[in-house]
């Protein structure tokens, strides 16, 4: 049985972001490791299950809460 995963775009089109979020959060550090790798060193891609995907948005830390444009007291 073959395993499909999501790249990058998939993963973002799932989870209701743009494929730049997405890079964006990559490089932050905020995206759930991928489930798989295919090639080496910089050129690899990144593969993430769905369940994987839905699992991060579930439980996603400050999902929906910027405090960063709130006024500092």
């Amino acid at each position: 049985m073959t395993i499909h995963y999501l790249s990058v775009s998939g993963f973002a089109e799932r989870a209701g972001i743009t494929p730049a979020t997405a890079r964006s959060y990559i490089r932050d550090g905020r995206m759930p490791a991928p489930d798989a790798l295919t090639g080496e060193g910089k050129t690899a891609k990144q593969g993430w299950l769905p369940e994987t995907v839905d699992y991060w948005m579930a439980h996603r830390v400050g999902q929906g809460k910027r405090t960063d444009l709130r006024p500092k007291s």
